[in-house]
């Protein structure tokens, strides 16, 4: 029987991980509640689903977010008990301003900043980049306790504020000092922000040797970074009470280690990627048998850099939010590393990386991490190193130049160390992942794995993982250097894809590969890509180790790349179907072309050839849905006369064979009523070509329309 692995559901825009029993949930055990804004109610305005590089919406979770002017608001319901929120938002560049907050209809003397300082972000010297890291976020205790079904709403008060999605949480009180510790503040060290609490902070470092440094809740303002940090804690309230303001925390390139870090906030003021900078939390190393617990890490270049000795450091519970660059990099070196049951959002390059620079990263692993929205590169990377293990993460919503994981030969720089030994990929869910490689001209798969600059000879096991709505495929092998390097020694077992926009695997690269219990349905284009490069670089095996269904066909024609089919599945069943797509007719008149009536403008429209009737008009949906209602418009100007077209409905799945949906009838378009007509079509259709037949125009004599509409819902 197949192996089924987790599955992510969106129930009334609630991002929940559901899994079978045989098998680990994906992703991190939150403290919050993530509720997307379009599922929310709003008196705004909904944007996306879209995944273009450089769009808003491209960047947003789910690809889909709530846009406010002045005076708009949107209402979420909270799902859970909650005392505090955190909201993901953007404004337009080099904007800021706030949000009012109301909680069950009463308005909060306080109001939630929002800014696009952060924001924007540019790195020209990386090749296919453009202006990207959109979001932001931004944090609130609510000051009252909430209960499932009461409501929080954000209200615009001037500035426009794309709102993405709200977490809500119960912020348990603050932790008391422990005994025996070295209070920050009895060196010096001042909680309201205002001084420079730097040298209190190394004085309590000292003093505290083998023991615990406090921080006491209150806002810290450091100015240079720590070094020399080893054998101490560093401990706050919690991540909601004691905050750290730097931009570079700890930079130091050895330590003795044990060093355990936890419970606070620290909040940088990075608003540009400059990659000479140690602009991180952690730049350096920790030294051996090390922590990170419970933090709640912000707007730095980098959370954690990883470079020297940082043997069997174990990262987890955290949070690291709008980094312009890596949210954890294990760059070389790293032995026994456990990065586990954190939250990542807003990576300005990969959200999690081991890059073997230097020497192999060994025996580590990311295991059980949420990643959402990392825009400028993979979700988990792993460039090179031996016997890494990648379990049971959640990743969502990728962008340019990115997979959800990508095991990778991609070196950047030498030495470097190729992958070696046993690469585990396992229990991994990947939502809407994979993306268009500008530099490429084609895409990257949910999953990929690359023969960049050496061959892949690595056992690399894929095993339990679920692709749900790739906008391409779901695995793809290549050499992305265009060496044509092979990929061997691959084994993906037990997988379930629901919905790619092109394939399921896409083979680039010499090599091979043994697929068992891989079950696919909604594929958009074929199941298979299998066209090596270069040319005549060699062919990759696909080895059927049986259970697998749903993906046999494979793309025909190698000098062509499919198109997006069924990709890009979106959630609202209000879409219109019909917008953008390709759409063609038996004859236009002058510049009054088929494709005017799927432009979104009423006010453009398709005429067909006068005096000709019949005429037809068609449009190509992309894949084949259970249309139930067509609303087709005329220009809603007073100049257009009332009038009525005989029309007859047809489809087809194929572009070849159609079938009558609905006979000839007359449909009335009149300026007092906004010149529409609603079609209602049969509960079986089920189509991917819409035709209509014009055969009468009371009007004029030839076909007209200014938006043909397609719908799923009655």
């Amino acid at each position: 029987m197949p192996a089924i692995g987790a599955v992510v559901a969106l129930a009334a825009g609630t991002l929940v991980t559901l899994a079978p029993a045989a098998h680990a949930a994906a992703g991190a055990t939150l403290p919050f509640t993530s509720v997307e804004a379009e599922s929310a109610t709003t008196t705004g305005s909904r944007i996306g689903p879209d995944y273009t590089q450089g769009t808003l919406a491209s960047e947003a979770s789910g690809r889909q977010a709530v846009r406010l002017t002045s005076g708009q608001r949107v209402e979420f319901t909270v799902p859970r008990a909650a005392n505090a929120v955190n909201l993901a938002y953007s404004v337009p560049d080099g904007q800021s301003g706030s949000l009012d907050v109301y909680v069950n209809g009463t308005k909060l003397a306080k109001t939630l900043p929002v800014t696009a300082k952060y924001s924007y972000i540019d790195t020209g010297w990386i090749p296919g980049a453009k202006t990207h890291h959109f979001f932001d976020n931004a944090r609130l205790l609510l000051g009252q306790n909430l209960q499932p079904g009461d409501r929080v709403a954000f209200q615009s008060t001037g500035t426009q504020v794309t709102v993405d999605v709200a977490d809500f949480e119960q912020v348990g009180a603050a932790a008391t000092q422990p005994a025996g510790s070295v209070s920050v503040t009895s060196k010096g060290a001042d909680p309201s922000g205002n001084g420079d609490s730097t040298q209190a902070f190394r004085d309590a470092i000292a003093a505290a040797q083998g023991g615990v440094v406090w921080i006491p809740p209150g806002d810290y303002r450091l100015t240079s970074s720590l070094g020399g940090v080893q054998n101490v804690a560093l401990q706050g309230a919690g991540s909601w009470y004691s905050v750290v303001h730097t931009s570079r925390f700890i930079d130091q390139s050895s330590s003795s280690g044990n060093v355990r870090i936890k419970d606070f906030a620290v909040m940088g003021e990075v608003t540009e990627r400059v990659d000479s900078n140690p602009d991180n939390f952690v730049n350096g190393s920790l030294g051996p048998n090390s922590s990170v617990s419970g933090m709640w890490i912000q707007h730095m270049k980098v959370g954690l850099w990883l470079t020297g000795n940082n043997d069997n450091l174990v990262i987890d519970n955290s949070r690291i939010l709008d980094t312009t660059a890596d949210g954890i990099n294990l760059n070389g070196t790293a032995k026994g590393v456990r990065v586990r049951n954190n939250f990542l959002r807003n990576q300005g390059d990969d959200a999690l990386a081991m890059w073997s620079l230097y020497s192999p990263d060994t025996d580590s692993s990311f295991e059980n991490n949420t990643v959402s929205q990392p825009n400028l590169a993979n979700g988990i990377a792993i460039y090179g190193g031996t016997d890494i293990a990648v379990r049971n993460n959640l990743v969502s919503d990728t962008n340019a130049l990115g997979s959800g994981i990508a095991i990778s030969n991609q070196k950047f720089l030498d030495p470097f160390s190729p992958l070696a030994g046993t690469i585990t990929v396992e229990g991994n869910t990947l939502v809407r992942t994979g993306a268009m490689n500008p530099n490429w001209n084609h895409p990257m798969g949910a999953l990929r794995v690359d023969s960049y600059d050496s061959a892949v000879n690595a056992t690399v096991n894929i095993t339990n993982t679920t692709v749900t709505d790739s906008p391409y495929s779901a695995f793809e092998f290549v050499s992305g250097g265009g060496q044509g390097y092979p990929v061997r020694n691959v084994t993906v077992d037990g997988a379930t894809v629901r919905g790619t926009g092109t394939v399921v695997v896409q083979a680039e690269a010499q090599g091979a590969a043994t697929f068992r219990n891989v079950t696919a349905s909604g594929v958009g284009a074929a199941g298979i890509y299998n066209c090596p490069y270069p040319a005549n670089s060699g062919t990759f095996v696909l080895t059927d180790g049986g259970g697998n269904s749903g993906w046999s066909s494979t793309w025909a024609d190698c000098s062509t790349w499919p198109q997006p089919g069924q990709g890009n599945p979106d959630p609202d069943p209000n879409r219109n179907l019909a917008k953008g797509r390709p759409a063609t007719a038996t004859g236009s008149q002058d510049v009054y072309t088929p494709g005017k009536a799927v432009d979104g403008d009423a006010n453009s429209y398709w005429e067909s050839t006068n005096n000709a009737f019949p005429q037809s008009w068609t449009v190509d949906l992309g894949s084949s849905y259970a249309v139930r209602r067509l609303v087709l418009k005329l220009p809603p100007s007073s100049a257009w006369g009332a009038r009525t077209q005989t029309i007859t409905v047809l489809g087809s799945t194929d572009g070849s064979a159609y079938s009558t949906v609905l006979g000839a009838a007359g449909y009335r378009f009149d300026p007092a009523t906004g010149n529409t007509a609603t079609v209602a079509l049969p509960s079986g259709t089920n189509l991917r070509y819409l035709r209509l037949s014009v055969s009468a125009n009371t009007g004029w004599p030839a076909g007209q329309f200014s938006e043909v509409e397609a719908y799923l819902t009655s």
